[in-house]
């Protein structure tokens, strides 16, 4: 802009970033402690999506186990948890023939539920107001704050009404600063703030490089007879080779609703892979088809998971703040579970961070050191650490990360004194396009399959066209350079959302971002291999709006 905008600003004990199950979460349990103490706290959260749960996407099965300790009255509340499981199924799959596995201790989902977690969130943020807690939808974090001695202060939300030029329209509205004690990060997988965060503070130096996923979902209704409501369906294998990490799920909702997904491992190597396509293509086996033939298909989206689970957790309070649920990475990978550990997460923030708010508001951010502790005396941190060795033995290939898993669920049950390191960052995984085989996938029958332009549209996504790209590039000749000269433009298939495209102008290839298409999963954030992607939150209020997903 070609003059500083002057912002007004809000003083609050606690701002949350993220009205996510880990940021509502944190957010109720600091007001009843509040209550236990008989004292009276602000917390304000803000939320990027449209309306809490506008960008909320997950599988999703949850172990209730949190939210009993956060609601033990939780039923009676009329929480959103009404389909329980009733059948668990592990598939493995080749081209054409389907193989029933032994269902491991991981994947029994008796006595968890299937349910909408975009559903979950509204409830919780309901509860969340109940007890006096300020949520914001529609304002996006995109600023941190910070005291003169480096502690974070708070975070400012984006200006709204700001053209692709960059200088302010007619409808112009600057950001609010929101300052507070304790700010509390809670974004989600690959958080805009958090990784500033975690850089800032180099909370990752002891930690191992963090890892990733894209999972992709759809909602189908279905013929009422190829509908089990309660059945939980996971598959490996097909269409996967044996070096890249993924499967799938399919989860029988009510009302003839069946809610299917697909996983893929964000340190694959083959450039010219196609997470979306491969989804689709998952869909044409035989055994899986059955489900959804004659059916029709009434949601997409698709997120980046965090992967990397106890090794690559970073240090999880700063000064000034702490960082919850997928925005640390609490994810339970071989359970790929992620709401109970998320909640939790943030239920022990609140613990560390409430004996830390003054009376009175500091000129200085204080450090909830506690978290850290917590954490490390809590069953999360017990199941985290049994769970430790799964994902990255797959680094190995399938066949022997699935020897070895037998072994680790059965036999050490997550006992072991040995860590097995991750492969590495999921951006440095990518062969040279030489050096790899193009896959050709089936066009879409518009059927079963589709494409991604078509796809998006059931997202509902929408943003402000006359806005700067939030999808950045560092150097912008690189992604011609070294993207498409070297990778064959891999960022044109790991895109969910048909955001990049190659185009030809003045005889050559140049790169075009339709970043009015993007669903907000940082996929490329995360995969790009020179990391000359960076994204940043658009205005307030865009991108998808999932409803039930």
């Amino acid at each position: 802009m070609t003059e500083l905008i002057e912002r007004d600003s809000m003083q609050y004990d606690v701002v949350i970033v993220g009205a996510g199950p880990s940021g509502l979460s944190a957010a109720i349990r600091l007001k009843q402690l509040a209550a236990k103490a008989e004292r009276e706290i602000s917390i304000c959260v803000v939320e990027k999506g449209s309306e809490v749960g506008a960008h909320i996407l997950s599988g999703a099965v949850i172990d209730p186990r949190t939210l009993g300790e956060l609601f033990p009255d939780w039923q009676a509340l009329g929480a959103p948890l009404t389909r329980s499981v009733t059948e668990d199924k592990v598939l493995f799959l080749t081209e054409n023939k389907a193989f029933k596995l032994p269902t491991t201790p991981s994947f029994n989902n008796l006595g968890n539920y299937i349910i909408s977690l975009g559903q979950l969130c509204r409830w919780l943020a309901e509860q969340a107001e109940n007890l006096g807690v300020e949520i914001y939808p529609g304002f996006a974090a995109s600023e941190i704050l910070y005291h003169a001695d480096g502690s974070v202060k708070g975070i400012a939300t984006g200006n709204m009404g700001v053209g692709k030029d960059g200088e302010p329209t007619g409808n112009f509205q600057p950001g609010m600063e929101l300052w507070a004690q304790q700010t509390i990060f809670a974004e989600g997988c690959r958080g805009s703030l958090s990784k500033q965060i975690i850089k800032q503070f180099a909370l990752d130096r002891d930690s191992q490089a963090q890892t990733y996923g894209i999972g992709i979902k759809e909602i189908w209704e279905v013929p009422a007879e190829q509908c089990q409501p309660g059945l939980v369906v996971h598959s490996t294998g097909w269409p996967l080779d044996s070096k890249t990490y993924g499967g799938s799920f399919i989860y029988h909702l009510d009302n003839n609703q069946v809610a299917v997904g697909f996983v893929v491992g964000l340190d694959y190597q083959n450039p010219y892979m196609s997470p979306f396509e491969e989804f689709q293509r998952f869909k044409t086996h035989p055994e899986i088809r059955k489900t959804f033939e004659n059916g029709r298909r009434i949601a997409y989206g698709a997120r980046a998971l965090v992967e990397g689970g106890l090794q690559s957790l970073p240090k999880l309070s700063f000064k000034g703040g702490v960082l919850v649920g997928d925005a640390a990475g609490f994810l339970n990978m071989p359970r790929i579970k992620g709401i109970h550990t998320a909640m939790k997460s943030a239920m022990l923030a609140a613990e560390a961070v409430f004996p830390v708010l003054a009376e009175e508001a500091g000129e200085n951010g204080a450090e909830a050191v506690a978290y850290n502790d917590l954490f490390k005396q809590s069953w999360l941190f017990e199941e985290l650490h049994a769970a430790r060795n799964i994902r990255p033995a797959f680094k190995w290939g399938l066949w022997p990360a699935i020897v070895y898993n037998g072994l680790e669920q059965y036999v050490f049950k997550g006992k072991t004194p040995w860590t097995i390191s991750h492969h590495g960052s999921d951006h440095k995984s990518l062969k040279k396009a030489s050096a790899c085989q193009p896959i050709n996938y089936p066009k879409p029958d518009n059927k079963l399959t589709f494409d991604r332009l078509s796809s998006v549209f059931l997202a509902n996504v929408s943003h402000e066209e006359n806005q700067p790209s939030h999808l950045k590039l560092a150097n912008p000749d690189t992604m011609i350079k070294v993207n498409h000269r070297e990778y064959a433009s891999p960022e044109t298939r790991y895109c969910p959302a048909g955001v990049y495209e190659i185009v030809q102008e003045n005889g050559g290839p140049k790169l075009q971002i339709n970043a009015q298409n993007c669903v907000h999963c940082k996929t490329c954030d995360i995969k790009d291999p020179t990391q000359n992607i960076t994204w940043v939150c658009p205005e307030g209020g865009g991108g998808p709006n999932y409803g039930a997903m």
